[in-house]
Protein backbone atom coordinates (compact mmCIF):
# COMPACT_ATOMS: atom_id res chain seq x y z
CA UNK A 1 0.00 0.00 0.00
CA UNK A 2 1.55 3.32 -1.06
CA UNK A 3 1.61 6.08 1.53
CA UNK A 4 1.42 9.69 0.39
CA UNK A 5 4.58 11.65 1.19
CA UNK A 6 4.70 14.97 2.97
CA UNK A 7 6.45 17.34 0.58
CA UNK A 8 7.39 19.84 3.31
CA UNK A 9 8.76 17.34 5.83
CA UNK A 10 11.99 15.37 5.59
CA UNK A 11 12.93 12.18 7.38
CA UNK A 12 16.57 12.38 8.49
CA UNK A 13 18.02 9.01 9.48
CA UNK A 14 21.43 7.95 10.78
CA UNK A 15 21.80 10.65 13.44
CA UNK A 16 24.66 10.36 15.91
CA UNK A 17 23.79 10.33 19.64
CA UNK A 18 25.20 13.82 20.19
CA UNK A 19 22.92 15.39 17.57
CA UNK A 20 19.97 17.22 19.10
CA UNK A 21 17.16 19.29 17.59
CA UNK A 22 19.29 22.46 17.69
CA UNK A 23 22.14 20.86 15.75
CA UNK A 24 19.69 19.37 13.25
CA UNK A 25 18.07 22.79 12.83
CA UNK A 26 21.48 24.40 12.24
CA UNK A 27 22.43 21.76 9.66
CA UNK A 28 19.28 22.34 7.58
CA UNK A 29 18.69 26.12 7.97
CA UNK A 30 20.95 27.00 5.00
CA UNK A 31 18.32 25.51 2.67
CA UNK A 32 15.38 27.68 3.82
CA UNK A 33 13.05 28.67 6.62
CA UNK A 34 12.31 25.78 8.97
CA UNK A 35 8.89 25.38 10.51
CA UNK A 36 9.68 22.51 12.92
CA UNK A 37 12.39 20.02 13.94
CA UNK A 38 11.57 16.83 15.87
CA UNK A 39 13.73 13.97 17.15
CA UNK A 40 11.41 11.33 18.65
CA UNK A 41 12.68 9.96 21.95
CA UNK A 42 13.05 6.34 22.99
CA UNK A 43 10.82 6.04 26.07
CA UNK A 44 13.24 3.69 27.84
CA UNK A 45 16.46 5.68 27.39
CA UNK A 46 15.05 9.19 26.82
CA UNK A 47 17.52 9.59 23.93
CA UNK A 48 16.52 10.15 20.31
CA UNK A 49 16.10 7.06 18.17
CA UNK A 50 18.77 7.98 15.57
CA UNK A 51 16.34 9.81 13.32
CA UNK A 52 14.43 13.05 13.15
CA UNK A 53 12.07 15.15 11.06
CA UNK A 54 12.67 18.60 9.60
CA UNK A 55 9.67 20.54 8.28
CA UNK A 56 10.30 23.47 5.94
CA UNK A 57 7.88 26.27 5.11
CA UNK A 58 8.45 25.89 1.34
CA UNK A 59 8.40 22.70 -0.75
CA UNK A 60 11.32 23.95 -2.85
CA UNK A 61 13.48 24.32 0.27
CA UNK A 62 12.60 20.75 1.27
CA UNK A 63 13.68 19.47 -2.14
CA UNK A 64 16.98 21.41 -2.03
CA UNK A 65 17.74 20.14 1.48
CA UNK A 66 17.04 16.54 0.48
CA UNK A 67 19.21 16.81 -2.66
CA UNK A 68 22.13 18.27 -0.72
CA UNK A 69 21.93 16.42 2.61
CA UNK A 70 21.12 12.83 1.55
CA UNK A 71 24.42 10.98 1.92
CA UNK A 72 26.07 13.92 3.71
CA UNK A 73 28.03 13.40 6.93
CA UNK A 74 27.04 14.88 10.29
CA UNK A 75 29.06 14.13 13.44
CA UNK A 76 30.79 11.24 11.69
CA UNK A 77 27.60 9.53 10.52
CA UNK A 78 26.20 9.39 6.97
CA UNK A 79 22.67 10.80 6.79
CA UNK A 80 19.71 9.30 4.96
CA UNK A 81 17.32 12.07 3.92
CA UNK A 82 13.94 11.35 2.29
CA UNK A 83 10.47 12.80 2.16
CA UNK A 84 8.64 11.79 5.34
CA UNK A 85 5.56 9.60 5.34
CA UNK A 86 2.51 11.06 7.08
CA UNK A 87 2.43 10.59 10.83
CA UNK A 88 0.39 7.60 11.78
CA UNK A 89 -1.73 7.50 14.88
CA UNK A 90 -2.44 4.56 17.11
CA UNK A 91 -5.71 2.89 16.35
CA UNK A 92 -7.39 0.97 13.62
CA UNK A 93 -7.67 -2.77 13.23
CA UNK A 94 -3.93 -3.34 12.64
CA UNK A 95 -2.77 -1.42 15.70
CA UNK A 96 -1.09 1.50 13.90
CA UNK A 97 -3.07 3.15 11.17
CA UNK A 98 -3.83 6.45 9.55
CA UNK A 99 -7.23 6.41 11.22
CA UNK A 100 -8.37 7.10 14.78
CA UNK A 101 -9.03 4.22 17.15
CA UNK A 102 -12.80 4.75 17.06
CA UNK A 103 -12.91 4.36 13.27
CA UNK A 104 -13.26 0.59 13.57
CA UNK A 105 -15.78 0.69 16.45
CA UNK A 106 -18.55 -0.81 14.30
CA UNK A 107 -16.45 -3.78 13.25
CA UNK A 108 -15.29 -4.19 16.85
CA UNK A 109 -18.90 -4.48 18.03
CA UNK A 110 -19.64 -6.96 15.24
CA UNK A 111 -16.63 -9.07 16.25
CA UNK A 112 -17.78 -8.96 19.89
CA UNK A 113 -21.26 -10.14 18.90
CA UNK A 114 -19.81 -12.92 16.75
CA UNK A 115 -17.57 -14.02 19.60
CA UNK A 116 -20.48 -14.06 22.06
CA UNK A 117 -22.56 -16.07 19.56
CA UNK A 118 -19.71 -18.57 19.14
CA UNK A 119 -19.38 -18.94 22.92
CA UNK A 120 -23.15 -19.49 23.21
CA UNK A 121 -23.08 -22.17 20.46
CA UNK A 122 -20.08 -23.87 22.06
CA UNK A 123 -21.86 -23.90 25.45
CA UNK A 124 -24.96 -25.43 23.81
CA UNK A 125 -22.79 -28.06 22.08
CA UNK A 126 -21.04 -28.92 25.37
CA UNK A 127 -24.42 -29.26 27.11
CA UNK A 128 -25.75 -31.49 24.32
CA UNK A 129 -22.61 -33.67 24.45
CA UNK A 130 -22.89 -34.03 28.23
CA UNK A 131 -26.54 -34.97 27.90
CA UNK A 132 -25.74 -37.54 25.20
CA UNK A 133 -22.94 -39.02 27.34
CA UNK A 134 -25.27 -39.23 30.34
CA UNK A 135 -27.94 -41.02 28.24
CA UNK A 136 -25.28 -43.42 26.94
CA UNK A 137 -24.09 -44.17 30.50
CA UNK A 138 -27.68 -44.83 31.63
CA UNK A 139 -28.33 -47.11 28.65
CA UNK A 140 -25.12 -49.05 29.30
CA UNK A 141 -26.03 -49.37 33.00
CA UNK A 142 -29.52 -50.65 32.09
CA UNK A 143 -28.04 -53.20 29.68
CA UNK A 144 -25.66 -54.45 32.39
CA UNK A 145 -28.55 -54.68 34.85
CA UNK A 146 -30.58 -56.59 32.23
CA UNK A 147 -27.71 -59.06 31.68
CA UNK A 148 -27.39 -59.56 35.42
CA UNK A 149 -31.14 -60.15 35.72
CA UNK A 150 -30.98 -62.73 32.91
CA UNK A 151 -28.12 -64.52 34.65
CA UNK A 152 -30.02 -64.43 37.97
CA UNK A 153 -33.18 -65.70 36.28
CA UNK A 154 -31.19 -68.47 34.57
CA UNK A 155 -29.78 -69.58 37.94
CA UNK A 156 -33.25 -69.64 39.54
CA UNK A 157 -35.02 -71.34 36.58
CA UNK A 158 -34.78 -75.16 36.79
CA UNK A 159 -35.22 -75.62 33.04
CA UNK A 160 -32.44 -73.12 32.29
CA UNK A 161 -30.15 -74.95 34.73
CA UNK A 162 -30.88 -78.26 33.06
CA UNK A 163 -30.16 -76.77 29.61
CA UNK A 164 -26.88 -75.29 30.84
CA UNK A 165 -25.83 -78.69 32.25
CA UNK A 166 -26.67 -80.48 28.99
CA UNK A 167 -24.71 -77.90 27.02
CA UNK A 168 -21.73 -78.34 29.28
CA UNK A 169 -21.85 -82.13 28.91
CA UNK A 170 -22.16 -81.96 25.12
CA UNK A 171 -19.28 -79.56 24.78
CA UNK A 172 -16.98 -81.76 26.83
Amino acid sequence: MAHPVQKNTLYVGGLAEEVNEGILHAAFIPFGDIKDVKTPLDQATQKHRSFGFVTFLEKEDTSAAMDNMDGAELYGRVLTVNYALPERIKGGEQGWAAQPIWADADTWFERQQQEEEMQRIQAENRAAMQEAEELHRKKMAQEREGEMEEETEAKNDPMARAEAEVLKENSS
